[in-house]
């Protein structure tokens, strides 16, 4: 301590002096600030925070101001920012939020405003979230809210989109989504850009209470702001469209589901059964068409859809059924089409699986991968060889994998080894060191059908690379539905996976059995009869196969 002092200048020599003097009050300080803490800052101490604020010694006041003297007011100045009152109100205001305790929050705001407390964006967005929760349970916080948001303009504090998403979520808890839609359009006076949550409270406001027309202009300034609704959304304006009877809405909303989500919610599911046994289904449709024209309809949406409106006359039959592995509705008889994916579309979506790969990964590792995969590839197939390895078995099993690899090689076109992609510890350690796993590895190594990944490596990035850089099979029974796939989005991958994504299934009579992709698409189809098939995600493995909803005129007049 004296060599430090001995190297200050004079007048951080003053100040440390000053503080040495000061140190038991300091202290003492330090004390009452983390008793305060542990006593949830301001619950239980009638000490006001206008007290605490003189807290500060003029010592310490001195410290934060002389940033250049040296690094020991630098540190000073970190603790004492995490002592500052407004800081205190954030933390507490914070561990509100968390236990949903408005009252306290509340509590908190008013004690901050009489002893002058400077309130910033996240004190005032805590406490708006607070009210927007409780809104709907007291009207009074309704009252409290707007006067909290109110009080933000007088304190010239700006706010940002989770400010009027919370005040417009307080407005829907009153049932006043003419206020929520208003003051999303106030967002843009503020250049402040909308998110899909900002629209919320007053697109389901509007749709509850059966105000179409109001509906459809919240989701046109979403199409103006370049917002994308998703199934929530969607589910809500074609339930909205039903109830008014609005057919031709109705058929917008299909075909936008259905290159949205392409498989529906049960929620979702219901609305469409809803509709489609409703009396006004049955009374729209024309009985005769332009049969070239919804062919060519059909060809220049790429197949499944049409989009020249409703077709046929008369009820509607509506029910739940399957298709068989050939895609044939077990209902109807009609035979769904697989929907051909643009090759750039697959081209483009492996240029950004590399780019995210090398943010997530390891540049140098993945890149590595890419040169390689470059000399040893294309592939025919793709194996996912931790999955393959480990499934229904307790100990690694080498022995699964050999056999599907066996089996691609038979039915490939170039009759060519599947790559292996496993862990760089899958292939050094356990059952690998067994002679024959070990005689395995190398063959598959000596004709490049092995890739080991590197330590601390993620093998999904891997082998979805090379299964969609080479446009080929992938074997692997992950459903790849956790955050890693997640960031892939759900335009591209899903279309991607269903026709690339060959799953493995194990019975004691037969083994193992590869199961194919199917030769359809599952996605909602719209028939050149004016049938519809619409995929539902109730089931969706080899056990329990997905459900559809076939609905196709009862009475057809074609």
């Amino acid at each position: 301590m004296l060599l430090r002092a001995a190297s200050l200048s004079p007048k951080a020599s003053l100040l440390l002096s000053h503080f040495c003097k000061s140190s038991n009050s300091l202290l003492h300080h330090s004390n009452r600030v983390s008793c305060f803490r542990q006593r949830h800052a301001f619950s239980k101490s009638p000490m006001s925070m206008e007290r605490r604020a003189r807290q500060f010694s003029s010592a310490s006041a001195e410290a934060v101001l002389d940033e250049n003297s040296t690094g020991l007011s630098k540190r000073m100045s970190k603790k004492l920012r995490r002592h500052a009152p407004d800081m205190i109100l954030r933390v507490s205001l914070d561990r509100c939020s968390k236990n949903g305790d408005l009252a306290e929050a509340l509590r908190l705001y008013e004690e901050a405003k009489a002893d002058g407390v400077e309130l910033n964006q996240h004190h005032y967005n805590v406490l708006l979230y607070l009210c927007s929760l409780k809104g709907g349970e007291n009207l009074e916080m309704f009252d409290k809210g707007f006067e909290i948001f109110e009080q933000m303009g007088v304190d010239k504090v700006a706010p940002n989109e989770a400010t009027f998403t919370n005040i417009s979520r307080l407005a829907a808890s009153k049932e006043d989504p003419e206020l929520a839609f208003g003051l999303v359009k106030r967002m843009k006076d503020h250049g402040i850009a909308p998110k899909l949550r900002s629209y919320g409270p007053a697109l389901f406001g509007f749709c509850k209470k059966g105000m179409a027309d109001e509906a459809y202009e919240v989701d046109s300034h979403m199409l103006g702001s370049r917002v994308v609704a998703e199934e929530a959304e969607l589910s809500a304006l074609l339930k909205v469209s039903s109830d008014v009877e609005r057919d031709g809405r109705v058929y917008e909303m299909m075909h936008r589901l259905r290159a949205a989500v392409r498989q529906v919610s049960e929620e979702t599911a219901a609305v469409v059964e809803e509709w489609f046994g409703s009396r006004k289904a049955g009374e729209v449709g024309a009985g005769k068409w332009d049969v070239r024209g919804v062919e060519r309809g059909v060809l220049e949406g790429g197949g499944g859809w049409h989009g020249q409106g409703w077709l046929g006359k008369g009820g509607w039959s509506v029910a739940r059924t399957r298709m068989s592995e050939a895609g044939v509705c077990q209902s109807c008889g009609e035979k769904l089409v697989c929907i051909d994916i643009d090759p750039r579309e697959t081209e483009n979506f492996a240029k950004s699986l590399a780019e995210l790969a090398s943010e997530k990964e390891a540049q140098s590792n993945f890149a590595q991968f890419q040169e390689w995969l470059q000399r040893h590839g294309p592939f025919d197939a793709v194996v996912d060889g931790a999955n393959l390895g480990l499934a229904n078995q307790r100990v690694f099993n080498f022995g699964q994998i050999k056999r599907v690899v066996n089996q691609l090689c038979r039915i490939s076109p170039s009759r060519k080894l599947p790559l292996v992609v496993l862990h760089q510890a899958r292939v050094r350690n356990g059952p690998a060191q067994e002679p024959n796993n070990k005689r395995l590895l190398e063959s598959w190594k000596n004709a490049g059908a092995l890739y080991a990944t590197p330590q601390g490596s993620n093998d999904d990035w891997y082998w979805l690379y090379a299964a969609v850089s080479s446009k080929c099979l992938l074997v692997t029974n992950d459903e790849m539905r956790d955050h890693v796939f997640n960031l892939l989005g759900n335009s591209f991958f899903p279309r991607w996976k269903e026709k690339h994504q060959v799953r493995i299934k194990y019975s004691s009579e037969d083994g193992l059995a590869l199961h194919m992709p199917p030769p359809y698409s599952i996605v909602i189809q719209e028939s050149e009869q004016g049938r519809w098939h619409i995929p539902t995600v109730t089931g969706d493995d080899l056990e329990a196969p997905r459900q559809w909803i076939c609905a196709t005129r009862a009475r057809p007049d074609i």
